[in-house]
């Protein structure tokens, strides 16, 4: 789960990296900002002190973390992006997870109305089913990021505030939890402001577990969407047919904000039959036969409140429909 953690600006990492102090790699604990740091959470959230300086004797700069940031894949266009999540394994692989996993993913459909193949999907795009949830010591990353990563330092370190105190609440290793360059953590990719908020025990074990769970996993996506507004039954978004004169549209602002007739009356038209009252936004893709234009609704925003571009959260969508679609065909083929 991104929530814009990256920089546009790419390059500047690389020069910050030049930059850097040969001491930073030696040992965290020893900087001044990073003890201001410690002496922040002994203050305010009554940590033991040499404990975090310990952790943090312990914490290697992660150099590869600071130039991933610097090149995220929503900065491709459409037609390129989409190569590399609509794929005929990552729709395969979304089949079998189905399969393997259909009593929790009905289970949180029906408790948080949320259709099961936009969990799939969810889980598919972010980690191809819990193959890549990242091998970075989180944190080593969050403090890397935190600290070494002006761009955007203060929100990396209270996700490093977050995780020390989801570590102390769940009773985990601050040490050993791996996840992604930005310090998101298991099969969906929760950042950990986002885990203390969202997370489920959705198997009932009385721990939030994302490194040996899909349960939990799959109820706290489920979870995620429902708090951020999901509406159960709604559409998502649809291709759009634009007429000449409404061709420069296309919409910025991710969050609708104009209703289906207004978009007719200004030229646009959904191929789906959306409710005239519905609130809406115009998306303008790069596609690979040329500009697509797609009408957005409210669910569509939710997507994008687990990422905030446009291409992923159109990324969550076709691909969950083309793995709903072929589990369905197997279904019925088995019947």
């Amino acid at each position: 789960m991104k929530k814009q953690l990256i920089s546009k600006k790419s390059g500047i990492v690389l020069l910050l990296l030049c930059l850097l102090p040969a001491s930073v790699n030696a040992n965290y604990s020893q900087r001044k900002d990073v003890q201001q740091f410690i002496a922040e959470m002994q203050k305010e959230y009554d940590f033991d002190a040499d404990l975090i300086s310990y952790w943090m004797q312990g914490v290697k700069q992660q150099k590869t973390a600071l130039e991933a940031i610097s090149r995220p894949a929503e900065g491709k266009p459409w037609k390129e992006y989409r190569d590399i999540f609509i794929t005929a394994n990552r729709i395969n692989k979304g089949v079998k997870f189905w399969k393997e996993n259909a009593a929790i993913l009905a289970r949180a459909e029906k408790e948080f109305g949320v259709p099961a193949q936009y969990i799939v999907s969810i889980i598919g795009v972010e980690t191809y089913y819990g193959k890549n949830a990242g091998n970075y010591p989180v944190l080593d990353a969050l403090t890397t990021l935190g600290f070494d990563y002006p761009p955007r330092a203060s929100f990396f370190r209270k996700e490093l505030k977050n995780y020390l105190l989801m570590v102390r609440e769940e009773k985990l290793d601050a040490q050993k939890l791996t996840g992604s360059y930005a310090g998101a953590m298991g099969m969906p990719q929760f950042i950990p402001s986002s885990f203390r908020s969202y997370a489920v025990d959705f198997d009932g074990n009385g721990v939030r577990d994302f490194w040996n769970s899909s349960a939990d996993p799959i109820g706290s996506v489920a979870n995620y969407f429902k708090r951020h507004g999901w509406k159960k039954g709604q559409p998502v978004v649809s291709r759009a047919m634009v007429e000449k004169r409404a061709r420069k549209l296309g919409d910025k602002t991710m969050k609708p904000h104009k209703t289906v007739a207004a978009y007719k009356i200004l030229g646009v038209k959904s191929v789906d039959n959306f409710n005239d009252s519905a609130q809406a936004t115009l998306l303008k893709l790069d596609g690979k036969n040329g500009d697509e234009y797609w009408m957005a609704l409210h669910n569509f925003y939710v997507i994008t409140r687990y990422n905030h571009s446009p291409l992923y959260a159109m990324a969550v969508y076709q691909l969950s429909k083309a793995v709903s679609e072929k589990y369905y065909a197997q279904l019925n083929a088995n019947k």
